[in-house]
């Protein structure tokens, strides 16, 4: 594997909302933090604490009142929508706890999805990339089924390949085993852990399972709008 690089930097990164109003919060406390691409980690709280608006910040889905988010080096909060919007599909991937995948696409088509919606139609390297990601999680043979004739399972693993179409430096994952069985959460798991050694993309996922949480090699705690504890499994 390649030398691991700085992927995601947080300089004092805030977040208020209703600002200038009766009723203005700030959400996040001034946050740094620090991902780097070979990075498998946890971000963990209990409700209420910002992990949805942090993920969101991270995700290039909104911008952050005060402080400052590096994407592989590059400043983004100056950024408009559409630089924003470019920069979140050529280096960020998604996977969620629910797969919004469409039923009118097959799941080759699927995964395809954002490649299609940042550049256009796909060329036959990227086709044949997607098929390796399809058979890198033993869906191959379901490439031309449409989403709503594979189980849960099988949707998000097709979701797992989607969001790795564009080679992210930065997968982030929003309780991806959320509404999976035991034996198929654990399945997702490691294939997200092979891709984070295979491509050299950093990991960080969002979670309410402290089982999941320390199979990750580090654990970030958001409390309250601030870092609480950021420590390395002790596995």
């Amino acid at each position: 594997m390649a030398e691991a690089r700085e992927v995601l930097r947080l300089a004092g990164l805030r977040k208020s909302y209703n600002i200038g109003r009766p009723n203005e919060v700030e959400v996040l406390h001034g946050i740094d933090l620090r991902l780097d691409s070979a990075d498998f980690a946890a971000l963990v709280g209990p409700s209420g604490s910002g992990k949805s608006t942090l993920l969101n910040q991270i995700g290039l889905l909104d911008s952050p009142t005060a402080g400052e988010l590096y994407l592989l080096g590059q400043p983004t909060r100056s950024m408009d929508d559409a630089a924003r919007t470019a920069l979140r599909g050529r280096h960020l991937g998604f996977v969620f706890q629910f797969h919004h995948l469409i039923n009118a696409f097959t799941a080759l088509e699927n995964v395809l999805m954002p490649v299609m919606v940042t550049r256009g139609k796909p060329d036959r390297a990227t086709h044949e990339f997607a098929r390796a990601l399809l058979a890198e999680v033993g869906l191959e043979a379901h490439a031309d089924s449409p989403p709503d004739q594979l189980s849960g399972g099988q949707q998000q693993r097709v979701a797992i390949a989607r969001a790795l179409i564009t080679r992210p430096a930065l997968l982030l994952a929003d309780e991806p085993t959320g509404n999976l069985d035991t034996r198929t959460a654990a399945d997702v798991f490691a294939l997200l852990r092979r891709f984070n050694r295979q491509f050299g993309c950093a990991v960080l996922v969002v979670t309410h399972d402290p089982r999941l949480a320390e199979s990750c090699d580090r654990t970030i705690t958001l409390v309250d709008g601030r870092i609480h504890a950021d420590t390395a499994s002790s596995r």
